[in-house]
């Protein structure tokens, strides 16, 4: 729980505008995907920079038409610049030329295939944030991190991230404070590419990683499933290994 949200976010939205200024950037790119954590971030950039400094991208790839929808919503809730990459063809045609070089089994096939999508959201947004001068703003949570459930060099691929350190319990005080669309709020949380929600994919609830996050302990089923996540994935989450020349 977030002691005081309003003082909390007046620190995170300094902190922003601190790290874009002295880092000398022109402004920041965000993904948009019409659900909470980015809503939040995008709340927050409102709070943070001038609107000409904030591009928020939607980036469909085999996507619902009701997350982009939301995506748009999102953007006017906060009048913010708002532009579509659809990246559904980019991510047929390196799938189907994968498929060509490679077999895999069904089941590693198909979670590859999801993971091409982040990646290629990825590479969207640093290009625009090449050519515009900005820089790219994380969208992940602490939840989330603390079983892995991101993709390397996909959404996990950004040059700084607001909310790291927030659980979703605490994302959702947060989306609270900054009138985020109770649409939005409400949604159940999903990645948008895989066709399920984030808990379906995961075998346990938000407010699970959550409670075990914070106290140490959860339902005994629950637990195991977190814990075995949490340290099959701590490479995602630690620095990356180099060899140490002798």
């Amino acid at each position: 729980m977030i002691k005081d949200v309003k003082k909390e976010v007046e620190n995170i939205t300094n902190w922003i505008k601190d790290f874009v200024y002295t880092n000398n950037a022109n402004g920041v790119v965000v993904g948009n995907s019409g659900g909470k954590d980015s809503a939040v971030v995008i709340g927050l950039l409102s709070k943070s920079l001038p609107k000409d400094k904030i591009l928020t991208v939607a980036l469909p790839c085999e996507s619902n038409n009701s997350d982009f929808e939301d995506a748009k919503l999102v953007a006017k809730t906060f009048d913010v610049p708002f532009i579509k990459v659809d990246l559904t063809r980019a991510y047929e045609e390196l799938r189907d030329e994968m498929e060509r070089v490679e077999e895999l089994p069904t089941n590693i096939k198909k979670e590859a295939d999801i993971n091409i999508k982040p990646r290629l959201r990825m590479t969207a947004q640093y290009h625009l944030a090449q050519g515009l001068g900005f820089l790219v703003i994380g969208t992940g949570n602490k939840s989330e991190y603390f079983v892995g459930y991101s993709t390397k060099w996909g959404d996990a691929g950004y040059d700084f991230n607001p909310i790291a350190n927030y659980t979703v319990t605490e994302v959702y005080e947060l989306a609270k404070y900054l009138n985020v669309p109770d649409k939005i709020i409400n949604k159940a949380p999903s990645d948008g590419l895989s066709g399920s929600t984030d808990e379906d994919r995961l075998g346990v609830t938000y407010a699970q990683i959550d409670e075990y996050i914070e106290n140490g302990k959860t339902d005994e089923t629950a637990e195991k499933i977190i814990l075995e996540k949490h340290q099959k994935n701590l490479h995602k989450v630690r620095p990356i290994p180099t060899y140490k020349r002798v």
